[in-house]
């Protein structure tokens, strides 16, 4: 019978075992890139792969799961095995990970009274149902039962959080009431209380994140521990991600990380986070919140061993060298083939504004008062609120109530206005010089919050309501704005200069590659391949170029649409065959 038992050491079949692993998502990489992506992690040396599972893929709407093409977990972990890795899951409800909500579903807040992360009993109803899907999918992968699981881990940085030991306690319960039966790990920083407030120790190994100083932190973990246990990182922190506004793309120094890479393996083990970043596709870029919201950028390079594309680099084989100083490194050949393409540029071929195709792309909805994402089921992307405001005079109070994150105010489809993060709530005036008048607002889910005491105020849209000179306005028509359905757009309706548009570009090619798009002039949005949304672009960087992925292309016509909210059009987009996250460090 093979074992997997944690003591005084790592056992493996009763032999001591050293994790020498990497961090990939699989929901960032496209499926038929991960066997490419875990064969470069076993060139490496490692012997293991990471991943996070993000609860709002897996059950996006309440009662809805999916587990199959990308989201494919089952797959993901069996490639690993055929690679010749072991796999630690980290299946907790909540995975940070730069993530949107942190891997929460949205749907959550449909609960006014949801304490989320805490022994709250309605969110631990729903964290027992989702398992009793989600570990099915996986039980007979653990590695008592002949796959490559040897560890799960119970929560995620919770001693950041809070110190709910009982909440701790339960999910350990629930997972193994679900059929785990693979040893349980916990992990939090090594600062302040985290490792007391975040650590199960009779149930689960505590382990550390960390970027730096990691003799001084395993000391600290030594210590923690009481009694001699294996020491890990759980998160060797060899890079950083971005947010939209910073002046430059993060990178680390690798010499820097190969030392405390050394330090890591002469006392314990480890998981480099991350091996391989990947991408934000779609809108599931988190946020963070300190003193203002901080969007993640569409990218999660994360100046990591391999490029978001999959390019092994400099610090790829400085870890690789020392990595073969503790295992022997094994040699095979890559089995798949990947190019990079530049397709030049292009001009569209067809242009409609946002306000002229509405009624094909959303069903409205009728309120007295402006509704949330979240109460009109909706978990990401935009949405749009119109209401009549009569007569031409001058509001001398215009507030937008418990809005979040970024809205564009329009008056009679014209813009008027974009409020961002701390601009939103406060007193404006409106000039109305029609003879009736049309007060639009347009508002973007830029990501929820992902880390944090913020991650409990995340509704998104207009929650409370507008304040017209005064007043709460009412009678208003809904719009919501997934972004899903673009198939169902208009092309023959009109477009006008400074209003939200979509535009459509046609790319014919003769061979499919990986390659890297530029919106030169343009100003915010998100573009889409043949109907794969690959992501959010800004003007204000840093990141320049969007990766497409040559598995979202085909050989002949490609449809390419590019959604821009704030009227500030491009009159071409451009492909790259290399890409472009904005100054380095």
């Amino acid at each position: 019978m093979t074992t997997f038992s944690i003591s005084d050491e790592f056992y493996l079949d009763q032999k001591p075992f050293k994790f020498i692993s990497g961090s990939i998502h699989y929901f960032r990489v496209v499926p038929e890139y991960w066997r490419d992506r875990l064969e470069k992690l076993r060139l490496m040396g490692c012997n293991t792969v990471e991943t996070y599972v993000p609860w709002n893929l897996h059950e996006p709407q309440e009662g809805q799961y999916c587990f199959d093409d990308g989201l494919d977990l089952r797959r993901f972990i069996q490639t690993a095995q055929e690679v010749g890795l072991y796999v630690i899951l980290r299946p907790a409800p909540y995975i940070c990970a730069e993530w949107e909500f942190g891997g929460l579903p949205y749907w959550l807040l449909q609960d006014s009274n949801m304490k989320l992360r805490f022994d709250y009993p309605p969110f631990m109803e729903k964290i027992e149902r989702y398992f009793s899907h989600l570990f099915p999918q996986v039980n007979d992968l653990q590695y008592s039962h002949g796959g490559p699981i040897l560890m799960m881990q119970v929560e995620n940085e919770y001693g950041g959080y809070a110190n709910d030991k009982n909440y701790l306690r339960k999910m350990a319960a629930a997972m193994q009431t679900a059929g785990v039966d693979t040893p349980l790990v916990t992990s939090d920083g090594p600062w302040h209380d985290m490792l007391e407030n975040g650590s199960i120790q009779d149930v689960a190994l505590a382990t550390i994140n960390c970027g730096s100083k990691i003799k001084e932190h395993f000391e600290r973990l030594k210590t923690f521990h009481g009694e001699k246990k294996p020491l890990m990182v759980m998160e060797f922190w060899i890079g950083w991600f971005d947010a939209w506004g910073d002046d430059h793309h993060h990178t680390t120094s690798t010499e820097d990380a190969v030392k405390e890479l050394t330090d890591c393996l002469a006392q314990g083990s480890v998981n480099i986070y991350m091996f391989h970043g990947g991408t934000n596709f779609g809108f599931m870029n988190g946020a963070n919140y300190y003193q203002q919201l901080a969007p993640d950028v569409t990218s999660y390079d994360y100046d990591a061993l391999l490029t978001e594309w999959g390019e092994p680099t400099d610090k790829y084989h400085a870890f690789r060298e020392v990595i073969g100083r503790t295992v022997t490194l094994p040699a095979f050949p890559l089995s798949t083939i990947i190019k990079c393409k530049g397709y030049g540029a292009l001009r569209a071929e067809a242009r409609v504004s946002l306000f002229a195709t509405l009624d094909t792309i959303s069903q409205p909805i009728k309120s007295n008062y402006p509704l949330s994402m979240e109460q009109v089921n909706q978990a990401t992307g935009y949405i749009y609120y119109r209401s009549a405001i009569g007569k031409a005079r001058k509001i001398e109070d215009y507030r937008l109530i418990n809005c979040m994150d970024r809205a564009h105010t329009f008056i009679n489809d014209q813009l008027v206005r974009i409020d961002y993060d701390h601009d939103l709530g406060k007193t404006n005036t409106l000039d109305l010089t029609a003879e009736d008048n049309a007060l639009g607002i347009l508002v973007e889910n830029m990501g929820r919050v992902n880390y944090s005491v913020h991650m409990n105020h995340q509704y998104k849209g207009i929650k409370d309501g507008v304040i017209v000179n005064g007043a709460f306005q009412s009678e208003w028509t809904i719009y919501p704005l997934p972004m899903d359905n673009l198939s169902a757009i208009d092309f023959s309706g009109t477009w006008e200069a400074g209003q939200p548009s979509f535009s459509r570009f046609v790319l014919n090619i003769e061979e499919t590659a990986d390659t890297f798009i530029e919106l030169p002039d343009w100003g915010k949005g998100f573009v889409t391949v043949n109907g794969h949304n690959i992501g959010r672009f800004w003007q204000k960087g840093p990141q320049k170029r969007l990766y497409i992925p040559a598995p979202f292309l085909k050989e002949g016509e490609n449809e390419i649409i590019v959604f821009e909210s704030d009227g500030v059009t491009g009159e071409e987009i451009i492909f790259h065959d290399q890409a472009d996250l904005g100054p380095r460090q």
